[in-house]
């Protein structure tokens, strides 16, 4: 049986720069290196991201010199991820071989605070299932869109960038759900399945991680759209919870702009001139409203503005697209 106190997982895909911060982070806890594990759960198996992870040492920290100049670090894993593919089942191939009680996850874009994993396990106390950390976001004061909704991250709930489960907790639960294979409601389905069977949770508020944003592509946001499909699974696993935590209903004013669209297009095609002028117009009031809504608090900067304004078309018909195509696969009656 292992003394560790705690295994850290961290899923990683194509970020060795990233992964390699944050692992610098984790090793300078302020928790004795041998109370706790590392594991890098690698979805690429790549051998670059290997010799990474396996040349990270523990940063330096001015506060705690050491005779030897440098700290104790504490043991890590890498874990190439075969087989299913995704973060859900990378946490898992990792939480399956850690050997701790308690599993904490983070991501490899994350830097935890130095009393991250100490003040996340004070909350783990008998009878505690799962510990959410505080998540920070740090933003510019005129963010793009895309900035703006990744900072919202520090609201959510049980997010995987900072949270702590027991490992029976995890085993009850069968751990995640590998049928999210993208970062999106993966980590919503374990803490509902967690609420369901009725395990405590809690919050630790004093254990900080920063997610910095990372720099998106233009139009970035149409690609977002396909997370709409791992809304319906959710929804299909716990209608009650989806409802009341995540959306009370479906999003109307993309359903509104679509018809408008297909309202205009049906009448052009049939030449009704005037309904197809009245309808497209309808869309094009529509769009702009959306598009002012994502501009209000965010960056005027002329390529943001002209992103706003072709997303705003775009993702209207890209979302319900997605949402009815979840319904379908999952066989849910979702919109």
């Amino acid at each position: 049986m292992s003394d560790f106190q705690v295994s850290v997982v961290i899923p990683t895909y194509r970020r060795p720069d990233l992964i390699r911060r944050c692992l610098q982070a984790v090793c300078a806890q302020d928790l004795p290196a041998e109370r706790y594990e590392v594991i890098v759960a690698d979805d690429e198996a790549s051998v670059h991201t290997r010799l990474v992870v396996e040349s990270c040492v523990p940063a330096p920290h001015p506060s705690l010199p050491s005779p030897g100049g440098t700290e104790p670090s504490p043991e890590i894993r890498y874990v190439p991820v075969t087989g299913v593919h995704g973060p859900a089942a990378a946490r898992n191939q990792g939480w399956r071989v850690a050997r701790a009680p308690i599993i904490a996850f983070t991501d490899d874009d994350c830097v935890p605070a130095r009393d991250w994993l100490r003040r996340g396990l004070e909350h783990m106390a008998d009878g505690v299932a799962g510990a959410q950390g505080r998540i920070r976001v740090p933003i510019r004061a005129h963010p793009t869109d895309y900035e703006l909704d990744a900072s919202h991250l520090a609201e959510a709930e049980f997010a995987t960038a900072n949270a702590f489960f027991r490992r029976d907790a995890l085993e009850e639960v069968g751990g995640f759900d590998e049928r999210f294979t993208a970062a999106w409601r993966e980590d919503s389905d374990l803490f509902f399945a967690l609420i369901e069977r009725g395990r405590r949770v809690t919050r630790a508020d004093d254990a900080l991680v920063v997610h910095p944003v990372r720099p998106a592509s233009w139009g970035v946001s149409l690609k977002q759209q396909r997370k709409s499909l791992f809304n319906a699974l959710l929804y299909k696993k716990h209608p009650r919870l989806y409802q009341e935590r995540v959306q009370m209903g479906p999003p109307w004013r993309y359903y509104r702009a679509v018809t408008a669209l297909l309202m205009a297009l049906a009448a052009a095609a049939s030449g009704q001139r005037r309904l197809a002028i009245g309808a497209a117009a309808s869309w094009a009031l529509m769009t702009g409203d959306f598009a002012m809504s994502r501009l209000r608090d965010t960056s005027r900067a002329p390529s943001h503005l002209a992103e706003m304004i072709v997303t705003s078309a775009l993702i209207p018909p890209l979302s319900v697209f997605w949402r009815l195509r979840g319904a379908v696969k999952y066989r849910v009656a979702f919109l």
